[in-house]
């Protein structure tokens, strides 16, 4: 690793180690979203090539909004990094249908993508610094190394979790009866517990413990985190509605149940407020490395307070890769760094963007 990129990560490994709690000024921001700018525009041909097109390369930017987003989906039709890929540490890769063609996001380094992952957790999931057993209802590292979640979940059970973490899916089948045991002992000895998992998972649980006529209550501080979706295998469940399953099925009210929202294209994970804050609620903030702007789908202008549109999200913590991503993911601008992800585009607001990936062809 050169000189000039060892500076630039440490510039944002300082800038993370700071704390979730002091915001970044704009200009500070700024600053720094340019150079990376730069970074990425010299070391990325297929990126050089979009901005290119697109008439927005480092001389003429000058301002971090300004900057040129990738489309998610463009990670699965090109390698989008700043050093050859077979360099890489690792390769994380998008889920998908059987036969889809599936994204890759490759590594030259963990240092930028750990480090997001602990500030991050830390303040959104233990704002209390409590250690806990953490039962993780996804695959295990072991078991699934090129996936993003379950990277995110090896961290924070070695970073944070107490004796007795394990995880709960093996073979892509929820260990269902092992899960309600450990669920049961934990009640029996007052012991709090930290459930982490995709939602798609804990409705299998919740309706496994119906089938069983099986309620649980944890002790008060136990909490949960799921990784959004809603969907089970033979229908799709509001947020409220599992929220509701966490208080009814394990006596989690939904104060201590929170939502993070991530992606295997981005190294940063946003997270509800509600342990933060003390109450249930759907808003998100950006980390201080970190912008996120709701966008017209049409227009690609920033959306006013209130307003729905595409969420786009700037990460410096993707030094090596493409920091600046267009989401399909539809979100509610809340002023300042606040939003709120309220669902999935459908194709023709998808098509509706300016931004493809069939646009970053080099011609």
């Amino acid at each position: 690793m050169d000189q000039t990129a060892l500076k630039l990560q440490q510039r944002v490994l300082t800038l993370m180690g700071r704390g979730v709690a002091q915001p970044t000024s704009d200009e500070e921001f700024n600053e720094l979203a340019s150079a990376v700018f730069e970074f990425q525009y010299e070391r990325c041909g297929v990126y050089r090539a979009y901005c290119e097109q697109q008439k927005c390369i480092p001389e003429t930017v000058s301002h971090w909004k300004q900057i040129p987003a990738v489309p998610t989906s463009a990670f699965k039709d090109f390698t989008l990094a700043c050093f050859p890929a077979e360099d890489a540490v690792a390769e994380f890769q998008t889920s998908g249908t059987t036969g889809a063609k599936t994204g890759r996001h490759y590594f030259h380094t963990l240092e930028l993508y750990d480090a997001a992952i602990t500030h991050g957790f830390a303040a959104h999931l233990l704002p209390d610094n409590a250690r806990l057993p953490m039962m993780v209802l996804t695959p295990s590292l072991q078991e699934a190394w090129q996936s993003s979640l379950s990277h995110m979940m090896d961290v924070v059970v070695r970073e944070f979790g107490a004796v007795g973490s394990a995880y709960y899916v093996e073979g892509g089948a929820l260990r269902a009866e092992q899960l309600i045991a450990a669920l049961r002992e934990a009640e029996r000895t007052g012991q709090p517990v930290f459930l982490l998992g995709t939602a798609f998972a804990f409705v299998e649980l919740f309706d496994h413990l119906a089938q069983q006529s099986v309620r649980v209550r944890m002790a008060d501080g136990s909490r949960a985190m799921e990784t959004g979706g809603f969907k089970g295998r033979s229908r799709e469940v509001s947020k409220t509605g599992l929220y509701g399953q966490f208080e009814k099925c394990l006596g989690i009210p939904p104060t201590h149940v929170v939502n993070e929202y991530g992606m295997t294209e981005l190294s940063t994970q946003f997270y509800d407020q509600t342990l933060r804050e003390g109450r249930q609620t759907d808003r998100k903030v950006a980390l201080p490395w970190s912008r996120v702007l709701i966008t017209d789908p049409a227009t690609g202008q920033e959306a006013h307070p209130g307003e729905r549109g595409l969420i786009r999200i700037y990460d410096l913590a993707n030094l090596w890769s493409a920091m600046c991503l267009q989401t399909e993911d539809i979100g509610v601008a809340g002023g300042g760094d606040v939003f709120e992800v309220v669902g999935r585009a459908t194709g023709a607001e998808v098509r509706g963007c300016s931004l493809n990936a069939e646009s970053l062809r080099a011609k």
